[in-house]
């Protein structure tokens, strides 16, 4: 592993505090780069634009939460970059390795002792009128909301081109795998493997009871039509970017060629991540 990119939290004394125990531990094995706000906050002076993050390196280190990780995600894609997330946040489902255990990890990284979970990203494309006006590729979701004040929206479904509803709801919410713990877990959504390569179409408090999540192959191109006028619609990429949806608005979704490789924890499996996460078997 010549070079590290490594990417801290934003005002994240923890996340400092750790990359320069990166820099002091690793610097004479390795070329060290650090973003570039937080290298400004460090005084250090190699540094890359989050715009470039995994362009010529081996390896990025992510401190600070699952927030941290999708933004990386989405702005180191086609890069397919090995990526270790230390967890400085809260919940931690991507950023699987603890501050106890990152050193120990990075020193097997870099001797090349580690496993990979790949996971799939989606291509999300916003059509109006027939022109593409926006589009993005995502780790975690794709969400249709209404405005807190708007009423039910209505979205047209089609998969692969084939009707599936009208879902009458707050909202619609298409997920990877990855991303089945987070927005679509709490609207009733299943959780699926991460390694997985399904969709997850989910609606948000549906006004028909019996419009259930559905898992969907990966084959597949969703496509949803905003049909509600005079609502403010939104479509929120990873919880982290917003693009605002009018009437008629198509919102397309399909797995992206693009594939994130997360360093896998050597010390926790996927089920006690989810146990230790969800505390499942606590009364």
């Amino acid at each position: 592993m010549k070079t590290i990119h490594v990417v801290c939290k934003r005002e994240k004394k923890d996340a400092l505090e750790i990359a320069g125990e990166i820099l002091r531990r690793f610097g004479d094995r390795s070329n060290i780069v650090i973003e570039e706000e937080a290298a400004a906050q460090m005084r250090y002076g190699t540094t890359f634009e989050m715009e470039h993050v995994g362009e010529g390196a081996d390896l990025i280190v992510v401190l600070g939460g699952d927030g941290t990780l999708l933004s990386v995600s989405r702005h180191g894609k086609g890069s397919e970059v090995p990526i270790i997330g230390v967890n400085l946040g809260s919940l931690g489902f991507l950023t699987e390795t603890s501050t106890e255990e990152f050193a120990t990890t990075l020193e097997k990284v870099l001797n090349g002792d580690f496993s990979i979970s790949k996971r799939i990203m989606l291509d999300v494309r916003v059509n109006r009128e027939g022109d593409r006006i926006f589009d993005i590729t995502i780790l975690n979701d794709a969400v249709i909301t209404k405005d807190a004040l708007a009423r039910i929206i209505d979205i047209e479904t089609y998969v692969n081109e084939e009707y599936l509803t009208t879902y009458k709801a707050d909202g619609l919410i298409v997920s990877t795998p990855t991303g089945a713990t987070g927005y679509s877990m709490a609207a009733g959504g299943p959780l699926i493997y991460p390694s997985l390569t399904n969709l997850i179409v989910t609606p948000i408090c549906p006004h028909t009871l019996t419009n259930r999540p559905i898992i969907l192959p990966e084959s597949v191109v969703i496509r949803a039509v905003l049909k509600s006028r005079d609502e403010k619609v939104i479509l929120t990429l990873d919880g982290q970017v917003g693009f605002p949806l009018e009437y008629a608005d198509e919102v397309t979704v399909k797995k992206s060629s693009h594939v994130v490789h997360l360093v896998k924890s050597s010390s926790r499996g996927y089920f006690e991540i989810l146990r230790t996460k969800l505390k499942w078997g606590e009364r």
